[in-house]
């Protein structure tokens, strides 16, 4: 089995770690196992479907209507001619 070392872990988190683990009935060392072994088969998160989303909030179940402005150019077309 493989083993690491955490280096620069601080006394209060080791000792928060250690009554997490007398409270659970176990040792540090396996409470470190758990925590570990849970987060590395925790499941990651796929890429964020914004179609699927927008469809929830903007779909035809509860979609929303904007009314269209008129479409038309506020500007003087431009005259070249001197």
């Amino acid at each position: 089995m493989a083993s690491i070392t955490i280096r620069n872990l601080s006394d209060q988190i080791k000792e928060r770690l250690r009554r997490q683990a007398a409270r659970h009935g176990i040792s540090l060392e396996a409470y470190a196992r758990q925590i570990l072994q849970q987060a590395s088969s925790a499941e990651t998160p796929g890429p964020l479907d914004l179609v699927a989303l927008a469809q929830t909030y903007f779909g035809a179940e509860g979609g929303v209507d904007l009314p269209l402005p008129a479409r038309g150019s506020k500007r003087e077309p431009v005259d070249f001619e001197p």
